[in-house]
């Protein structure tokens, strides 16, 4: 007997050639039938299980945020390979320019572009932005001058420019932007970002 398809895994499926198509040819080249042939599934595939290009659209910002959770909570998580090692966070924004990662990572400029314009893909883009920013705050925690008391206000404010900061390397990545050689100098740069808000920080007081 022929097997029915597990649903969760199609969807799966149908995101990630909707994430290909996306750094292709950016949100107006996606569209039910050409997710059916990039997935190699049927005609009407993907309007069986995204009637409308808006939930279609949706279901891939969902995945593509799902993935990079995956990514950051490993990579945050992740002891160095050596005491001198890059830390897993700026290893994994230089991986970001290659491989799939670069695929998701244009495919996540172009929904982000989109989402500015519409108000239910940018709440489906941005639906995991609080463990996102936790995970963040957790790695600049790390980063903090030995002689800086703890101060949640100001992780916070450190935890958000390097968000930032991420963000900008990562579009430059994905540009072929290559300035920043390697994972050690980008931690080098994400260090003087939260020793500098932090320098700032204490002068004001």
């Amino acid at each position: 007997m022929r097997r029915k398809p597990d649903p969760d895994r199609r969807r799966r499926e149908l995101c990630d050639a909707a994430i290909r198509l996306l750094a292709d040819d950016g949100v107006k080249g996606v569209s039910h039938l050409k997710v059916d042939r990039k997935a190699g599934f049927p005609e009407g595939t993907t309007s069986f299980y995204f009637r409308t290009r808006s939930a279609l659209l949706q279901a891939v910002a969902l995945r593509v945020a799902e993935l990079d959770l995956k990514d950051l909570t490993t990579a945050t998580r992740s002891p160095s390979s050596t005491p001198a090692g890059p830390s897993g966070l700026a290893t994994l924004v230089i991986r970001s320019a290659r491989g799939a990662r670069l695929i998701r990572t244009k495919a996540r400029q172009e929904l982000a572009l989109q989402a500015a314009r519409d108000p239910q893909l940018d709440a489906a883009f941005h639906s995991y932005g609080d463990r996102f920013v936790a995970l963040i705050k957790a790695a600049v925690l790390q980063l903090q001058p030995a002689d800086t008391a703890a101060d949640p206000d100001l992780a916070d404010r450190q935890a958000f420019v390097v968000m930032m900061f991420i963000g900008g390397v990562m579009q430059a990545l994905a540009a072929g932007d290559r300035r920043i050689r390697d994972a050690e100098e980008l931690d080098a740069l994400i260090s003087g970002i939260v020793a500098g808000i932090s320098s700032s920080a204490t002068l004001r007081k």
